[in-house]
């Protein structure tokens, strides 16, 4: 497998399909690189080099007790686009990898990077405020949490097969197979891990990283994400990023990289080649 070492010794497994100008995908919780797999092989065979990593503590990485967080998960990022030397690169982050492209521009700039899209994206704060009415409040996180302990298996199932891909809703036509393979990258992630990360995707304040982005922008989010609801998320942020473009996917749910992949494709081959 390919693996980098971090400075904290945490090895990080990437994916590097195709050749190219870089593209680096981002995962959402408690997903992996497998999660990108439809969107790498289109792009790949567009003559794009599609590269995705297991976050720390998810898929293939290892599971360090320590650096659950956005600013070491974005320090991860960082490492990996130095390592194998990326320029040009066109960053892609899904959910709570979406934050973390956020707060790697935050962090380390856009020096090595082209473009970049956000989606389904938790920036810029899915925490409720008194600054962010519009986010979701702290017990849903809560939630979340005392499900992760109390049945994670179970939980993941429930999350799949419910709101994740929109199943909960009629007419979706979410296969057993999409579920699968939701559990399925979920049960590798480490459970310290993942515990951690909810804290993380959900109370990091990533606006004063959206500020900082100053290349071309591509938002893309579902009306009906019930994860991630597009007020707090798509339609703040692209308020904040200047002259970002806004897709809205009209009844898409959150995991709309599996039940709309054909048509995020075709969008993501749009803005890469233009």
């Amino acid at each position: 497998m390919s693996m980098i070492r971090m400075k904290d010794g945490t090895q990080i497994y990437y994916k590097d399909w195709g050749t190219g100008q870089p593209i680096v995908f981002s995962h959402g919780w408690p997903l992996n690189a497998d999660s990108w797999e439809s969107q790498m092989l289109f792009l790949g065979s567009k003559g794009y080099r599609c590269i995705a990593h297991d976050r720390r503590g998810h898929g293939r990485s290892s599971q360090p007790w320590d650096g659950n967080e956005m600013d070491t998960y974005a320090d991860d990022l960082a490492e990996v686009i130095e390592a194998i030397d990326l320029k040009s690169v066109v960053l892609i982050g899904f959910s709570a990898g979406g934050g973390e492209v956020a707060r790697y521009i935050g962090r380390h700039g856009t020096k090595r990077v082209a473009k970049a899209a956000l989606i389904a994206a938790v920036p810029p704060l899915m925490l409720k405020t008194a600054a962010n009415p519009d986010g979701l409040p702290i017990e849903a996180f809560d939630e979340i949490r005392h499900n992760s302990v109390t049945d994670r298996s179970q939980f993941y199932k429930d999350l799949a097969s419910g709101p994740f891909f929109g199943a909960n809703r009629t007419g979706s036509k979410v296969s057993q197979g999409m579920i699968d393979s939701f559990w399925l990258q979920g049960m590798q992630a480490g459970s310290k891990n993942t515990f951690d990360c909810i804290k993380a995707f959900s109370e990091t304040d990533f606006t004063e990283d959206l500020k900082k982005f100053d290349v071309p922008t591509l938002i893309i989010h579902g009306d009906d994400d019930q994860i991630v609801p597009i007020g707090a998320a798509a339609l703040a942020s692209s308020k904040i990023i200047k002259h970002a473009s806004l897709k809205i996917y009209p009844g898409a749910p959150h995991g709309l990289a599996y039940t709309h992949n054909d048509q995020l494709n075709s969008d993501l081959l749009a803005f890469v080649q233009n």
